[in-house]
């Protein structure tokens, strides 16, 4: 039977887009039997701007059902992606409860395909049962509102991850793009913020979050954290969204795990120059001129993808700088728009990550903790930290 569904995975992922150099069948084998986790996946946000039944095959975005299945995804974080303007306006809540809707409209579509989980154990009886478990992080915690009923609500309601601030800083945390640093990292609410989420059995997120703001978060925090979708600020001098050494040794002291991002501008420089050079142009005239400047310099600069081969680079890096228990994949697929690198374009191109792996010599069992292993550990961590919390509280 496994045989079987294998072949017909393998032809599925063939069928769906011409790939060069095809994954071996030992890499598609390493997808098909682990649970592969993606901690970071915008499926809700895309579902609100536009609904598409995921349950099926969709002509856009990165993510749906027969994608997923051929790439071995089955256990996704759907991100509850809050925009910074929230904020200030309000309504984040009423956002986040529409978007947590759509994630459980998906499985009330297709229970045979789908499942909510909210705990290791129900992702790991949702692999059993052949099913794709859905679970939940919340990007920017501006639905909190500084009341931490919200932060129950919401605990009820399957989030797992928050992920403190965002593009701008709010009511928890300073963000690593805003220069106000009003905080100086941690509000006094988002230090008391960590304690409760340890105490509920919620991960902290510090992707997006200021330095000053991770480390005082991994000094407070009585379980593991993870950056959900973060990558290496060693291939990205001077990007703050990433994670130097220092920060990726705090984060393996601590019991860590970054989850590598696979937007080209957060693993390739070349990206982030483009990006750059286009603002300039953009900047530099108004209106419809300056639309008319974009498009002219997108028309003579072909945007330089990344490459499968540094998504590789950031993972190895982590690998010797701190081991192999402390990397995972938190993709951004369907959040870094038509950014993806080369091999990686969607959900079905997972075996292509394991290739790679098996490519640079990784054993089976290594290429299980990255794609999945590492971030079920550290999840269970913080499950039993938080059991022994309320028990001792």
């Amino acid at each position: 039977m496994k045989k079987a569904l294998l072949a017909v995975v393998v032809a599925t992922a063939c069928s769906m887009a011409v790939h060069s150099q095809e994954p071996s069948a030992k890499a598609h084998q390493l997808a098909q039997k682990h649970i592969l986790v993606d901690t970071h996946i915008d499926v809700p946000i895309r579902l609100v701007e536009g609904w598409e039944d995921v349950t099926k095959a969709t002509a856009k975005g990165d993510f749906d059902y027969p994608r997923a299945l051929a790439g071995g995804l089955n256990a996704p974080f759907m991100s509850i992606y809050i925009p910074a303007r929230y904020e200030q306006s309000g309504g984040g809540d009423q956002l986040a409860n529409m978007m947590i809707d759509l994630t459980e409209a998906i499985v009330a579509r297709a229970p045979q395909k789908f499942t909510m989980a909210a705990s290791v154990d129900e992702v790991e009886r949702a692999f059993a049962d052949g099913k794709i478990a859905l679970a939940m992080g919340m990007e920017n915690g501006t639905p909190i509102a500084g009341d931490f009923a919200k932060l129950q609500h919401f605990y009820d309601r399957g989030i797992r991850y928050i992920t403190l601030a965002h593009s701008e800083s709010n009511h928890i945390a300073d963000s690593s793009y805003d220069l106000r640093r009003q905080w100086k990292g941690l509000s006094p609410f988002g230090k008391e913020l960590v304690a409760e989420m340890n105490r509920l059995g919620m991960m902290v997120d510090i992707s997006h979050v200021s330095d000053q703001a991770f480390y005082q978060a991994i000094e407070i925090s009585k379980a593991p954290v993870i950056a959900s979708h973060s990558s290496l600020r060693k291939f990205t001098p001077g990007f703050e969204r990433n994670m130097d050494d220092d920060m990726l040794r705090a984060l393996a002291k601590n019991g860590g795990v970054i989850q590598i991002n696979f937007g080209s501008s957060f693993i390739n420089q070349t990206a982030r120059d483009w990006y750059s050079k286009r603002d300039k142009v953009r900047d530099s005239a108004e209106g419809d001129a300056a639309k008319q400047a974009v498009e002219d310099y997108k028309a003579t600069n072909p945007f330089p993808f990344a490459t499968l081969e540094d998504v590789l680079n950031h993972i190895d890096y982590v690998v010797k700088l701190i081991g192999i228990d402390h990397v995972g994949i938190g993709s951004d697929f369907d959040g870094v728009g038509d950014s993806l690198p080369e091999n990686l374009k969607d959900v079905s191109y997972y075996p292509y990550l394991i290739q790679g792996l098996l490519d640079r010599g990784y054993k089976d069992e290594e290429i299980a903790q990255i794609m999945g292993g590492n971030t079920l550990r550290l999840w269970r961590q913080v499950e039993q930290i938080a059991e022994n919390l309320q028990k001792s509280s």
